[in-house]
């Protein structure tokens, strides 16, 4: 496993050894171990989430206030543009945001500590995300930044359409209120 960091230094981008043939191919998703030599980290992860979008679907920018969740995201159906915020106030890249592309074709991971909001836009027709979390779901502290909020000035790559977002997500609040 390679780990490659992001312009938020904690943000990496995974890219696993993936072994193929004409029969298809082989690697291992996570193995704690390959994950700690390769990122420094350990996580301990509680939970597995797994979310089928179509095309033009943004979930996010989701963040829980108490009880921050790191987030292990990687596609296994279509594509996505994923992006992290950094709202971890003391961070040098405070308000800072990172997109990329996790495809079912590129096999790349994320890695998301706790402390940024997240969310992804679905490129393709549609697209199955999983992630791990270190932390439970607790709505009771779930929050929401707008995905087109003006001050992150997230280039999302729309391409003229206009996302379907959840009525929960269209109600984000703005960054500087958070």
């Amino acid at each position: 496993m390679r780990a490659t960091p992001t312009a938020i230094s904690d943000v990496l981008v995974l890219e696993p050894t993936v072994f193929g043939d004409s029969r298809g191919f082989f690697f291992e998703s996570f193995n704690a171990r390959t994950f700690s030599a390769a990122t420094g980290l350990s996580p301990t992860f509680v939970q597995d989430n797994h979310s089928k979008s179509e095309r033009g679907v943004l979930r996010g920018l989701h963040y829980q206030e108490q009880f921050p969740q790191g987030k292990l995201v990687r596609v296994v159906v279509g594509e996505v543009f994923d992006v992290a915020v950094d709202i971890r106030r003391q961070s040098p890249t405070y308000g800072q945001w990172i997109g990329e592309y996790l495809s079912a074709a590129n096999q790349r991971q994320l890695w998301i500590p706790p402390g940024l909001a997240h969310g992804f836009l679905v490129k393709s027709e549609y697209a199955e995300f999983l992630y791990k979390t270190t932390e439970y779901y607790a709505p009771d502290f779930e929050r929401c930044i707008a995905w087109n909020d003006p001050e992150l000035q997230i280039a999302w790559p729309l391409d003229g359409i206009n996302p379907t977002v959840s009525t929960k997500d269209a109600a984000g609040g703005r960054f500087s209120k958070i």
